[in-house]
């Protein structure tokens, strides 16, 4: 009877043991990941789902922002600050007085416009979605294509170009120097009243690296209040780093590699085509493909995309819930157009999530953003 029963035994102490390892290493309680959550570092999160694609030895993970890296050529100060703000919301940079750099970013739509693709001079229709400024000072690169290297660059663009500002620099530059009103502004800034485009776009971009979220419902989750999150978005948190794969490309305190990936958006052979990256680049291999964009803020600014096809954060996920089944194109193979048809990045693959994580990973994602405010300039320079 005695050894009828110890295999029994032993295969029950197998299958309790068996279940505690899986539950200690699949992380199935709500309680357990909020409370491994609910602090800042990283490491004692349970471990993300790298892709073997990765590069572990620079990876970051997601969590709180740093301080803003300003250039050496550029450095901090309120006065300078307070003059790109200025110059950020002065439609008279254009020279119809129509566009300022608000007009697409506006501060009450968490710093983007909330349209597929914005307006710009004379309502022309801009060739892309417009990317929130929100944490811009992270970026590494501007732009969907990442044609601009610093803010100072980036800033130039739009005063320039024909569908937006469409003011070339040396008459922005001119409407701005006979307001009498920046005078001071511009001395308290670079110690001199001389106006160029160096100084605008310099204090341009000082603004814009002023303009940090620190106060998302995430960031005080994880400096640790603990009750602060629902199981919904813990668990959102959880399938974000793990099953959902988001993490590969969405990393670091800025959620964004600052890097360029095909996903499948190319929408090769419409009217509505955009081959990306390669178009500032003419390298094949980037045919196809988009920065990153951060996640922050993502709550607030829809609709999404660079060509702002997707209404809601559903048809985000979803999206990529399906490993975007892009048809190839085969009417293409062997035209001239060959070597142009995309190839949609491997790290996108069928997710196989349920209604349910679905519905965390966005409870999770309004997470990241934060109150918007209204900025009141009380008295523009005259």
């Amino acid at each position: 009877m005695m050894q009828k029963i110890y295999p029994l035994a032993i295969v029950l102490l197998l299958s309790v043991l068996c279940y505690n390892f899986k539950s200690k290493n699949t992380y199935d309680s709500i309680s357990e990941l909020r409370t491994l959550y609910s602090q800042p570092d990283a490491s004692k999160w349970p471990k993300p789902h790298l892709d073997s694609r990765i590069d572990t030895t620079t990876f970051e993970d997601i969590g709180l922002l740093g301080d803003v890296i300003y250039p050496e050529n550029n450095p901090y100060s309120k006065a300078k600050k307070q003059l790109g703000k200025f110059l950020f919301f002065d439609a008279r940079l254009s020279a119809t007085g129509q566009i300022a750099c608000a007009s697409c970013h506006n501060p009450e739509l968490a710093w983007t416009d909330n349209i597929t693709r914005s307006f710009g001079h004379n309502r022309q229709t801009n060739n892309r979605n417009s990317m929130t400024i929100k944490n811009v000072g992270y970026a590494k690169t501007l732009f969907w294509s990442g044609r601009s290297n610093s803010l100072e660059h980036q800033a130039a663009f739009p005063i320039a170009d024909s569908i937006e500002m469409n003011t070339p620099h040396h008459i922005a530059v001119k409407n701005i120097s006979i307001i009498k009103d920046y005078k001071p502004l511009f001395k308290a800034a670079f110690g001199t009243d001389f106006i160029n485009l160096d100084r605008i776009l310099k204090a341009i971009a000082t603004f814009e690296r002023s303009l940090v979220s620190r106060n998302s419902k995430f960031d005080y989750f994880i400096k640790g209040n603990t009750e602060l999150f629902t199981d919904e978005e813990v668990m959102g948190l959880h399938l974000f780093r793990t099953k959902a794969r988001c993490i590969n490309c969405h990393n670091t305190p800025y959620f964004s590699d600052n890097q360029f990936h095909n996903d499948g958006q190319t929408l090769f052979g419409s009217k509505h085509e955009d081959l990306g990256r390669y178009y500032f680049t003419k390298n094949i291999e980037d045919v196809g493909k988009f920065k990153t964009p951060t996640l922050r803020e993502v709550g607030k600014t829809g609709p999404w995309m660079h060509h702002g096809h997707f209404p809601s954060l559903l048809d985000v996920v979803q999206f990529y819930n399906l490993g975007n089944p892009a048809p190839i194109q085969k009417r293409y193979l062997g035209t001239p157009r060959d070597s142009l048809v995309p190839k949609t990045s491997p790290l996108l693959k069928r997710l196989e999530l349920s209604k349910e994580e679905i519905n965390s990973i966005i409870a999770f994602l309004e997470t990241l953003s934060t109150p918007t405010k209204r900025i009141n300039l009380i008295k523009m320079p005259k």
